[in-house]
Formats: structure tokens, sequence, C-alpha cells
């Protein structure tokens, strides 16, 4: 199985430790290949009450099958793809010229169909990884292609909705992914183009440094109280890092990101056009109780994805703040009780757009049982709630129930 989908494992402390395991393994000449991924489905009920205009707030869409009534109540119901998108992962490694050579191509299917005859489509595909490693244990390795971001990245692969569904349930039922407890705790690290280099491994500690592609800010859709557009920034790439220290029953990491960003032609200046943002957490475990506290705070980082409703109209940069706690406690029968609560803020600036969201939170109740030593049994409670700078608040209820199987 490759990198990545065993961290998202073994950093949410969830699965059995065999969930881990390598997947379909192949020798092929000089290659060794290894094929894996997961299987996931859930099925999900979103109980929204509210009708506030949000502009950034997650806790209440207006799309969906459901009809919202005149106290702005709706239910909704779903059978969609978690947190993790369906993956099917491709890697193989070989030793070459006193160097460990290894690749990694996944494709990430949804599993949502929302519309009769239609059972493709943009936003029910992913190709999330593309990438090339080459090093050695005595001076590291280097990485050459898309992955997961190194800001932030840490921070989603210890949130325990990673092997559950988290928020968003009603409102992204037919998209690839639901969004689990992005946004409200945590910054979307998102999977990016890079070259970044990591460290051999020094008694437990461990950095990676790496360039990513550089992006422009992102507006919410429509509403206009922010600078540009989805796309590239036309300026130098980010500068992302990480540090870390792990030890046999824990790890504390933090992790940061700088970028210039650039404006299209006829926008108004950026009143400071360097964005900038670090977290710091740490997970710890007792036995069979873990814990993990995540902090990060942001200048011209926007809220939920990176970048997003990240300056105002006029080009003055919006602070952000935000973390979340969690305890899990495994039971005799090896299910895993876990309880997480997350919040974002994203700050007014002067005479901003009451409207902007000042925070995102959410209160998640998980059970995780191996029904086998690869498949999981997963039930959530995830209680979700937005606020404007005007005080005004919307509140999004999802009852979760699924497996996830990694092979």
């Amino acid at each position: 199985m490759n990198k990545n989908i065993k961290l998202a494992v073994a950093g949410a402390v969830l699965a059995l430790s065999a969930s881990a395991d390598a997947g379909i393994i192949i020798p092929a000449g000089d290659w060794t290949l290894d094929i894996g991924g997961n299987v996931n489905t859930f099925v999900t009920n979103t109980r929204q009450q509210g009708t506030a205009d949000i502009r950034g707030g997650y806790a209440l869409f207006n799309g969906g099958n459901a009809v919202q009534n005149s106290t702005g109540e709706k239910n909704e119901s779903n059978l969609t793809t978690g947190l993790l998108p369906n993956y099917l992962s491709v890697s193989g490694t070989t030793r070459q010229n006193d160097l460990d050579v290894a690749f990694t191509i996944s494709i990430n299917p949804g599993s949502s169909t929302t519309q009769g005859g239609i059972q493709t489509g943009a936003l029910n595909q992913e190709n999330r990884q593309a990438f090339m490693t080459f090093g050695d244990k005595s001076w590291g390795s280097i990485k050459l292609g898309k992955d997961l971001g190194i800001f932030a990245g840490t921070a989603i692969l210890n949130d325990m909705t990673l092997l559950g569904v988290g928020s968003g349930a009603g409102a992204l039922a037919g998209n690839t992914t639901t969004i689990g407890g992005i946004g409200s705790g945590f910054i979307y690290a998102d999977w990016k183009a890079q070259a970044a280099y990591t460290s051999p491994n020094f008694n437990g500690f461990q950095f990676t440094v790496g360039l990513t592609q550089g992006w422009n800010t992102i507006a919410n859709a429509g509403a206009d109280i922010s600078l540009g557009t989805t796309g590239r920034s036309g300026s130098a790439p980010a500068a992302e890092g990480q540090i870390s220290y792990s030890w046999a029953n824990g790890k504390i990491w933090s992790s940061g990101l700088v970028q210039k960003v650039n404006v299209g032609p006829g926008q108004v200046a950026l009143d400071d056009d360097r964005a900038q943002a670090a977290d710091i957490g740490a997970n710890v475990n007792f036995g069979d109780f873990g814990l993990t506290g995540y902090l990060y705070k942001g200048d011209g980082i926007g809220t939920t994805i990176q970048f997003m409703d990240a300056y105002t109209v006029n080009g003055n940069q919006r602070k952000s703040d935000g973390g979340y706690v969690q305890a899990t406690y495994v039971l005799p029968s090896k299910t895993k009780l876990g309880l997480a609560y997350g919040i974002s803020n994203l700050d007014r600036h002067g005479t901003d757009n009451a409207l902007l969201v000042k925070e995102n939170e959410r209160t998640t109740l998980g059970a995780y049982h191996p029904l086998t030593k690869h498949l999981n049994i997963v039930a959530e409670y995830n209680d979700a709630q937005s606020q404007n700078h005007n005080g005004a608040e919307n509140k999004s209820r999802t009852v979760s129930l699924g497996g996830i199987l990694f092979f």
C-alpha cells in the first residue's frame, strides 16, 4: 500500500495494524510493485437548520436534493464516499546505482451516483498522486511530482474522520469526498505539484522542505469579498516545510508555508503580497488512550481551502487561526471510540462584508470497529455550526454508517 494511505491509516489511529501492511506485492524484474488502496461508502442523513447568508460557511448549503422549508430546516439522505476517496494505487520500488528509486500513481473515484444515466464526470474522479522519489537512508530522499502538501498534511492524517465522513455529507454528495474536519480545525493541505527533500531519520528527528505550485486567492462562490480566482498565481512557487520528532508512543510536529500572492490585470494592489502560515501539533498514546492536539495561524492564507477568502476586495489580508483536539479509546472489543472538537476562525478586516464567515466549528463522535483485519465498520455523529460576522448561525447535523476496506 502506498505511503500516504499507510500514513492515513496509522495517523488516524483507527484501523487495525494489519490494515497498514503492504497491499498486493508483485515482483517484476528489477522492480517490486505494490498494488493497494481502499473502498468506502456511507449511508448518511443530514439535518440542516438556518437561513443565514454565511459566505464561506459550510454548515448549510442551499444545494442538494432536499427542499428547505420556511423555517430554514431540511433533511437530506445520501449514499456517498467519506473523507477518503476510493483509492487504487500502484507503487514501484527498486535499488539502482546505490539509490532507492520509487514511484506512485493513483486514481481516486467517488462512489456517489446523484444523476440518472451519468456515472462519470469531473466531480466523481480525481487523480491525487503521481510522483517519484530517489535517495538513500544515509542522506535522505527527493520527491518530484504531485502528492499531499507539506503544510497541514500531518493535521489531516491525524483527523479521526479520515476513516469516516465528518462534515459535508449533505452538501457534497456527488463530489469525490466529504470534508471530514477540513475547515473546522485545520486548512486543507491539498494535493500539490512539488519538489521536496526529506532528511534521514536522526533518532526520531526528521524534516522536509520543498517548493510547491503557487496558487491565487480564491473567492467564495457568488460573493464579492475576495480577490482572485482559482488557479496558478503566476509568481514564485510556495515554500513549505515541516520538522517532527517521533517516539514509540507519539509524535510532535510543526509545519509552515510562505508564498507570494499575485493579482491579475486591473485588480487592486495588495497591502501585503506575502501570505504565510504555521502550525504545531502532537499525537500521544497511553495504552488504549490516544490524544491529538493541533493549532494553526495564518496571514493571507484564508480558511478551509488554502487562499480561499484570504484577501478583501481592496487587497487587505485577512488573518485566520484555529485548531482541534481529539481523544480516542479502544474498548476490549477492539472498537475504537473517538471524540473530536475543531474550530477555524477568519477575521474581518475593517469595513469588510459582515456576511463573511467568522467561524466554522464542529464536534464529532465516532465508533470504528475492525470487522476483519482489513475491513472497518464506521458510525459517526457530526455537529457543525457556521457563524458570520453579524452573529447569524447555520447548523448541520449528520449521522453516518458505513464501511471502509483497505487492501
